[in-house]
């Protein structure tokens, strides 16, 4: 494991710029553009009234907000003041935003509309924040909470992954690297601010003086809007799932200056081999959210026949082990080094269960078990499949048992199970609820709604008495 020594934060590195180049341009979002000295000053206004709200090292601040300067700025700030922040999407139902943010314990809630719940304090970040001295930048414990994202949890309940600062700053740094960065790329963050590859968009560009575009991600399956926005821009950087590459190929899209890097979901061979030669670069990346974002990388051949996951970033070691944690050529990959989270949030007994102790490591050294099948080849690690029930939609990681639990607990459904077909979510019920798919997204977020529903009299079942899950997809 190759460590690149102490690192400094991003809101660090951010203030150098600033510093530095306050009249370059920082951040463009559609006709708004903020140069470094203007952002830094937004920046300011609210760390200050952060601080004064009683952020600092220790606490966690929700942002509820679209994708805008406006949730550029309230990142950083809550970064500025040592403060952890928490993304919430004002998209998401307001149930499922108030179970959030009472689990999550945040104590501010930074919001552009009305806010969902009255016991947290809020700050209105569409409000005018007056100026205020500089607010120094308060150097985090390498080892203390940068930011914490909820994921589906398989009992029904999202877990918040605690990510810290020193696995942030290495997947930036590594990654920095392999890029070559400079202060002349310019990047597109489409995803998500919910979704943790859009950290790497953001912060990636803001320390290192580059540029950064912000596309709506409900903008981003817009394929002919987003070709057009990269050779206007002269966009360098782009990450998006290959669902998301594939709504730009359908567009037509080609441009050899771009480096292109695909994630969040397997990348078929086909498609490899169709964006390959219409960009510059082309980077399969694989990574959890417990494992800062970013765990492996392969750059991917013209002539690729098949799809690695690649080798470890600095910093990073992975291991193919069995149930007894033994290097195996085939096994579950277990992941280990600075990157890991500290664990789910207020959940020690999930969190002991899938971090383990390094037989392979220094003393007091942890693995990360991801339930990810995988085998060993001559050009790095191959992804096979899930050995749970954890799926991609879309690039979103989702439990089925979350979405069946939320079945389960509807009037009229005795017995529920959701598989995938392709991209889309499809439920199998035994009884009746006509309005499923509206009551779930009451509770769900859109990616996790079914969007068929296929009623039965009874489960298929496996010779172990088990609900045969193969024979209810071959139903679709």
């Amino acid at each position: 494991m190759t460590l690149l020594g102490a690192l400094p934060s991003v809101i660090e590195l951010f203030g150098r710029h600033a510093a530095t180049t306050p009249d370059k341009t920082a951040l463009v979002a559609g006709d708004e553009r903020l140069t470094y000295g203007e952002l830094d000053d937004a920046v300011n206004r609210l760390a200050a009234r952060l601080a004064a709200a009683g952020a600092g090292p220790g606490t966690l601040v929700a942002i509820c907000a679209a994708k805008s300067p406006a949730f550029v700025a309230a990142m950083l700030a809550v970064l500025r003041t040592g403060a952890a922040y928490l993304p919430l999407d004002p998209t998401h139902p307001p149930a499922r935003l108030e179970l959030v943010l009472a689990d999550s314990g945040a104590a501010l809630l930074l919001t552009e509309s009305e806010p969902v719940t009255t016991a947290v304090p809020v700050i209105r970040l569409d409000e005018e924040h007056p100026p205020a001295a500089p607010v120094p930048a308060v150097t985090p414990d390498p080892a203390s909470p940068a930011y914490v994202i909820y994921t589906s949890g398989s009992t029904g309940r999202p877990k918040g992954v605690v990510a810290t600062h020193r696995g942030l700053s290495n997947l930036l740094a590594g990654m920095g690297e392999l890029l070559s960065t400079t202060e002349d790329h310019v990047w597109l963050s489409v995803a998500s601010p919910t979704f943790d590859i859009s950290i790497l968009d953001i912060c990636l560009p803001l320390m290192t003086g580059a540029r950064l575009i912000l596309l709506d991600s409900r903008a981003a399956i817009l394929g002919k809007r987003v070709a057009a926005l990269i050779e206007r821009e002269g966009v360098t950087h782009m990450q998006a799932t290959p669902s998301g590459w594939r709504v730009l190929l359908y567009a037509g899209f080609r441009d050899p200056r771009l480096t292109a890097m695909t994630g969040g979901e397997a990348l078929p061979v086909a498609l490899a081999q169709e964006l390959r030669p219409r960009v510059g670069r082309l980077l399969n990346l694989y990574g959890p959210t417990e494992a800062a974002i970013w765990t492996t990388t392969w750059e991917v051949p013209h002539d690729a026949e098949a799809i690695s996951i690649g080798d470890p970033l600095p910093g990073t070691t992975v291991h193919v082990v069995d149930d007894g944690l033994n290097e195996v050529a085939e096994g579950e990959l277990a992941i280990g080094g600075v990157g890991l989270a500290t664990g789910y949030l207020g959940r020690p007994a999930l969190t002991a269960e899938r971090f383990v102790p390094d037989p392979y490591g220094e003393p007091g050294g942890r693995l990360y078990l991801t339930g990810d099948l995988v085998r060993r080849t001559e050009a790095g690690l191959e992804f096979l499949r899930r050995i749970d029930t954890q799926v991609k939609v879309r690039g979103h990681r989702v439990e089925l048992g979350e979405i069946e639990a939320a079945m389960d607990a509807l009037p009229g459904v005795r017995q529920s199970v959701a598989v995938v077909s392709g991209d889309a979510l499809v439920a199998f019920i035994v009884g009746a609820c006509p309005d499923l798919r509206s009551r779930l997204a009451t509770t769900l977020p859109a990616y996790m709604v079914p969007t068929r529903v296929i009623p039965l009299d009874s489960m298929p079942l496996n010779t172990n008495g088990k609900i045969d899950r193969r024979a209810l997809e071959e139903k679709v």
